[in-house]
């Protein structure tokens, strides 16, 4: 351990921090849940029933690199993008899809089964994105609706809010990554506490981390399937993200973001 770091007393914070990461016994630490109290479930994930536009989704001709092996060779993040190459419609419903997309629900409405794994099938989160240069697409914040298209490789999204000057409010919510703002596109996660919280009380936000590294690792290996280049970032401004996403930030808050494009 530095001894700057025990010297100005972040000693006790990082331990902390250090513990939150170690798993305890679930038996011990765990309160009892409302799922236990058979309280009711929290919905599976937002819906909206106007306002949808549906992406062409063509996954055939999105993916130019199918091979596991090279996905993992070329996979890199990327900081420089070419502005004057877009993102294809077919593009991003295979990113979207494949990284929050739902393929089955089970029991009544119960669980989802999606391209990624969650703990106890809970799949916490909501997708947004920043479409700054799309084909067809108008620019400005959406959101990803999976219940729309259950099991089937088709992309509902809604437009939700638009940006006055995309360069400047995406480096602004990207703490002054000015780079981020080359990007066709932006995506971020947000985090819907309670649906995980229901069935793990306490224990919930450290397996939602667990959770939000699986769909970032399946969204970076999408974009390289597309031979394209990615970067997820954990830095980011809290309320100015959650302000251009419309969400309350409490109940529901941004916790991740990545951004996608052809590599300059």
């Amino acid at each position: 351990m530095s001894n700057d770091i025990r010297n100005e007393g972040m000693w006790e914070e990082i331990n902390i921090k250090r513990d939150f990461m170690k798993c305890p016994d679930f038996s011990v630490h765990m309160t009892e849940s409302d799922q236990e109290k058979q309280l009711p479930q929290p919905p599976l994930s937002k819906e909206a029933k106007e306002g949808l536009i549906e992406l062409s989704a063509d996954f055939g001709k999105a993916v130019t690199h199918a091979l596991y092996t090279d996905l993992l060779d070329i996979r890199r993040s990327e900081r420089a993008y070419d502005k004057k190459k877009p993102m294809t419609q077919d593009q991003l419903a295979f990113l979207l899809w494949s990284t929050q997309g739902i393929q089955e629900i089970r029991g009544s409405s119960y669980a989802t089964f999606r391209p990624v794994p969650s703990g106890g099938a809970r799949h916490p989160f909501e997708t947004y994105f920043i479409a700054r240069d799309v084909e067809g697409l108008e620019p400005g914040v959406y959101h990803y609706l999976p219940l729309e298209h259950i099991g089937e490789k088709r992309v509902a999204v809604k437009l939700i809010g638009k940006l006055d000057n995309h360069d400047k409010q995406i480096s602004s919510m990207l703490a002054d990554q000015k780079w981020a703002a080359s990007a066709p596109v932006v995506v971020f996660l947000s985090c819907v506490a309670y649906r995980a919280e229901w069935r793990y009380s306490v224990m919930a936000h450290r397996v939602a981390l667990i959770d939000l590294g699986h769909a970032g690792q399946n969204l970076m290996l999408s974009a390289a399937a597309m031979g394209m280049g990615s970067c997820c970032i954990a830095a980011y401004v809290q309320p100015l993200c959650d302000e251009a996403l419309g969400l309350d930030g409490y109940e529901e808050y941004t916790v991740y973001a990545c951004t996608v494009g052809y590599a300059k």
